[in-house]
């Protein structure tokens, strides 16, 4: 009798042990569990290199936090959208015409190696050579005045085009259309936004010749302003009118502030996320 009351908890107690085994061995540990998430959270995070290449617009003149205008905005929406973690490489430089960047490009061996790795490339190209055209024929400037640069300009941006893809074949590629900011500075020149139409027109007439290069226009917005109005008029101290525009840099009028900026990535997010599914 006494011995079985003995055998009684022991039997009891090995049973607790046995229970406690198996819950373990069943159960994942908390440690397990919260590594295996942050193993698949890091596992959606894909490196992406960005790069872009243009004039002032790429550079970022006119942003007032000169962090190089709408490229790192463009690189925190796709990190935001796509969870990629981007890696950008900003080779703007202001007043470069096209065929300046064209000839950095040939010869720049750090374009050249980024640009080999690249997951995608933006170009802002085609408003100094229209500003070229305009400084060399400023008396008798009309629309004809620019048909044979626009010719050169076309040829230039093949080049370009075909050079970016020499080591990287399937580059996707956002070209920047121009925007017309010379109604403020030349308010005389009322052909201009023909001009600017022309030379976009142009600009897509390549584009419409390779695939997975796309067309980013930003003309409507950059030269309508915020509400859509083409510019504000101010009065000035001198009871004089003066015709402004609010996303455009208040110092030299011509390019975008740091609204504008905003305004470009907007135009290339909405692209990118157009055209993605045929990378």
């Amino acid at each position: 009798m006494n011995k079985q009351k003995l055998l009684a908890p022991a039997f009891f107690i090995s049973c607790l042990i046995v229970f406690a085994v198996l819950i373990n061995l069943l159960l994942p540990r908390a440690d397990d569990s919260l590594s295996i998430s942050a193993t698949n959270s890091h596992s959606k995070i894909k490196s992406f290199q960005y790069v872009a290449i243009g004039d002032s617009l790429t550079e970022g003149v006119g942003d007032s936090t000169e962090q190089g205008g709408f490229v790192p905005i463009l690189s925190r929406e796709l990190e935001t959208d796509y969870h990629y973690k981007v890696t950008s490489k900003n080779y703007g430089v202001s007043g470069n015409t096209s065929n300046q960047i064209l000839k950095r490009m040939q010869e720049k061996t750090n374009i050249q190696k980024d640009l080999k790795k690249a997951d995608m490339m933006t170009v802002t190209v085609g408003g100094n050579d229209v500003m070229a055209v305009i400084r060399k024929n400023l008396s008798d400037l009309s629309v004809d005045s620019f048909k044979r640069p626009a010719e050169k300009y076309q040829e230039c941006l093949h080049k370009i085009i075909k050079l970016a893809r020499q080591e990287n074949k399937d580059l996707p590629i956002y070209i920047y259309g121009i925007y017309n900011p010379f109604y403020l500075n030349f308010p005389d020149m009322t052909e201009m936004q023909d001009v600017v139409n022309n030379w976009n027109e142009s600009t897509q007439t390549v584009i419409d010749e390779y695939d997975n290069v796309y067309f980013v226009p930003i003309n409507d917005q950059l030269y309508r302003g915020i509400d859509g109005q083409g510019g504000i008029t101010e009065s000035t101290s001198d009871d004089q009118s003066e015709v402004i525009n609010d996303v455009l840099f208040e110092k030299d009028h011509f390019h975008p502030n740091n609204t504008g900026y905003q305004i470009m990535a907007n135009a290339a997010l909405e692209k990118i996320n157009e055209t993605k599914k045929n990378w």
